[in-house]
């Protein structure tokens, strides 16, 4: 079937579409509502059939590069066998069983694992679905843990430029912007202590205890790296400053870590580039190393300590699927995966992202570049935030070109599975560096994204 005889051929234009692509896409234009899309007017998503290491396949066969994880899931590849390997083993022993009155190997292994790898301190895991519901479990943890010991806290202090999630705790302590603008009548206070990269954080938090030290329940950060917010760096100092007046005023502080873990700053944990052991931590993304979702919060004995005792001092929080034991599974597999040779392959990354970095440093569409660990981000010039134009084009170009790239509005990273080989890194900085001099999109390509 050609494009004239398609439903679709007046919006396919980037390819011509087999007939079971055009089925696909038929199936998913009627029924399917997409993630941070707008519908109205949207080009056609890519079919992809298969991954492998740093690369996706359209139906089609055409590779592209995953250059930033597939939204920084993907920690040592797609479909690494020890991991598929094992998910497929737990499914033909124990699918699934409620995680409340019964335990299994996956899941209390898993913690375990878990608490030997995190920093100090941390000593128990409640597990979640994915990182908006381990913030979820976080703030719940710190809230409920004063209110049990009879002292009741009820403020949250959260970082000007944050993004914890999209479930209505987790975007109470995010940013105010495009993400919350309809709900913000819904959201419990939260008092706003300015971006580290932009502002004096420390001072902020010392006139906010100072004030009204004796409401306030927690401190959430996103260590050393804002993510959605513009992956905005900032510096350790901060972190170890918030962490020492938290401790003295008896504040948790929450290190949503669920970008920054499973080694995307250098060490496995961000908080550990700073030598800071928070009292919660909130993990997901590549828990699972991309494969399913499953969300862990860690927290210290003594918060866990302050749930014991009446019945009404439980922990009243779960969801169907805690502690799958395939996801578990999984997750076991991909942080067993997180040894010497993976340490290598992210000190590699790290030397390349900073390489690449230099040479667009100077280019005058560039506004500012920075890295963090594997991370490599570059702020275009141009209007910010991320509702900017010019990230839309950026993303266009580049899938033509065969590399994904999702810009943060004008801020465009480059965040790869570990395992991305030096000629495919140098493709995705070419791209962004061709999309510089003036290279566009000849057409409104498929998977074009908002």
């Amino acid at each position: 079937m050609n494009d004239a005889d398609s439903p679709l051929g007046a919006i396919v234009g980037a390819r011509a579409y087999s007939a079971d692509e055009q089925s696909l896409l038929l199936l998913d234009q009627a029924h399917a509502w997409h993630p941070y899309t707008q519908h109205q007017g949207m080009a056609l998503p890519l079919p992809i059939a298969r991954a492998d290491g740093a690369w996706l396949y359209e139906s089609n066969g055409r590779p592209v590069l995953d250059a930033i994880s597939s939204w920084w899931v993907t920690t040592h590849g797609h479909c690494r066998p020890e991991i598929a390997a094992a998910i497929a083993e737990q499914a033909r022993t124990l699918d699934h069983v409620m995680f409340a009155g019964f335990t299994h190997e996956p899941a209390a292994e898993l913690a375990a694992a878990l608490v030997s790898r995190l920093p100090r301190g941390l000593a128990r895991v409640f597990f979640s679905d994915n990182g908006s519901t381990a913030v979820e479990v976080a703030i719940k943890m710190s809230l409920q843990a004063f209110a049990n010991r009879g002292t009741p806290r009820r403020l949250i202090a959260a970082l000007d430029h944050a993004y914890h999630g999209d479930t209505f705790g987790a975007m109470a302590a995010s940013g105010r912007g495009v993400f919350t603008t309809p709900f913000e009548s819904l959201f419990f206070e939260v008092a706003r202590l300015p971006d580290p990269s932009e502002g004096d954080t420390l001072a902020a938090l010392d006139a906010l205890i100072d004030a009204r030290g004796t409401e306030l329940a927690a401190v959430i950060v996103e260590p050393l790296l804002l993510g959605a917010g513009g992956m905005r760096v900032w510096d350790e100092r901060s972190l170890q400053g918030i962490r020492t007046r938290t401790r003295a005023a008896d504040v948790h502080l929450i290190a949503d870590e669920v970008l920054t873990g499973f080694g995307r700053t250098g060490p496995m944990w961000a908080c550990d580039r700073a030598d800071v052991a928070p009292d919660l931590m909130c993990l997901s993304k590549g828990l699972t190393g991309g494969f399913l979702p499953l969300g862990a919060t860690a927290a210290t004995e003594r918060i866990f300590d302050a749930f014991l005792g009446e019945r009404t001092k439980t922990f009243f929080h779960g969801h169907s699927y805690t502690a799958n034991p395939i996801a578990c599974a999984a997750a076991r597999a991909a942080l067993t995966l997180h040894d010497d040779e993976s340490d290598d392959a992210r000190v590699m990354l790290e030397v390349a992202q900073a390489h690449h970095l230099e040479a667009l440093r100077g280019h005058p569409g560039v506004r500012a570049t920075r890295q963090l660990g594997t991370v490599a981000a570059v702020e275009l010039e141009g209007t910010s935030g991320y509702l900017s134009e010019v990230g839309r084009a950026l993303s266009a170009f580049a899938l033509q070109e065969g590399v994904l790239l999702r810009p943060l509005g004008n801020v465009v990273y480059v965040l790869p599975p570990y395992c991305i080989g030096t000629d495919a890194l140098a493709q995705a900085h070419d791209v962004i560096a061709r999309f510089l001099d003036g290279e566009r999109a000849d057409h409104d390509g498929a998977g074009d994204v908002d």
